[in-house]
């Protein structure tokens, strides 16, 4: 049985962590399919975003005990990047998205959440890292990710002082950009991954890209010239070549 529901709303997939009565967790059968899905609607010219959520009351309460235990017995650190393969293919994915979070989100549910590039946070949403408290050092480079998407205090608070947000909490510390009442999310997610959808999917590609690459950059002269080629390449693209045309036409006719 699937764990992992796509739907398409115009430009838009919405995946849906199908897995409820274990709270949506990261099994295998949940990463493969991740996986599957993604390469499939990279290749998808009608897909511009996707929007990530969980069925029932959770969005996704992290991997899989046993799984960790696993990983965990005699020399086994090489075990470990398999149980967050899933969500590193949501990280690394050419396409814009946006996490719905529906109830909690924890441990590797949370590295779910922080790979994506917008979170929109339900009434119900709560965020909680977890490790510490079940006994494990975080993983799949939760630190990195949440002290990059927040700031070191809120890292801290979350990951060493336990502290646990609800959806208004977490815009209010950076770590979602918009809360909504439960039964608008899905609505709300779609409405923003649909602008970014709107864009030409290369551009897209491209743009997202530079984003990432700016975290390497410190200084004002070497951030224009990361932006040169990207800029120079799109400027030779349909999209901008027919916008000027257009221009051009609609001012002509005012002469």
């Amino acid at each position: 049985m699937s764990v992992l529901r796509i739907e398409r709303r115009d430009r838009v997939a919405v995946l849906t962590f199908e897995d409820p009565d274990r709270r949506n967790v990261v099994s295998d059968e949940m990463n493969e399919e991740l996986l599957a899905a993604f390469d499939d609607l990279e290749s998808d010219d009608g897909i511009g975003a996707v929007v990530l959520t969980g069925a029932g009351r959770a969005f996704c309460a992290g991997a899989v005990l046993d799984d960790l235990l696993e990983a965990g017995e005699g020399d086994s650190e090489g075990s470990l990047p398999d149980i967050y393969r899933g969500f590193l293919r949501v990280a690394h994915t050419t396409l814009p998205t946006v996490a719905a979070v529906n109830g909690a989100a924890v441990g590797a549910g949370m590295n779910m959440v922080l790979a994506c590039d917008l979170v929109v946070a339900g009434r119900s949403a709560r965020f909680d890292s977890r490790f510490l408290t079940i006994g494990i050092h975080p993983g799949g480079g939760h630190t990195w990710r949440l002290r990059n998407i927040t700031n070191l205090q809120t890292a801290k608070a979350m990951v060493l002082f336990e502290q646990i947000l609800d959806g208004e909490q977490a815009v209010r510390h950076g770590l979602a950009w918009d809360c909504v009442d439960d039964e608008n999310l899905i609505d709300t997610a779609v409405d923003y991954a649909a602008k970014a959808a709107g864009h030409p999917v290369e551009l897209v590609a491209v743009t997202k890209q530079t984003l990432h690459d700016t975290a390497g950059v410190t200084e004002s002269v070497p951030s224009v010239q990361l932006e040169i080629p990207p800029q120079a390449w799109s400027m030779k693209q349909p999209a901008f070549v027919e916008m000027v045309n257009r221009l051009k036409a609609r001012i002509a006719t005012r002469d």
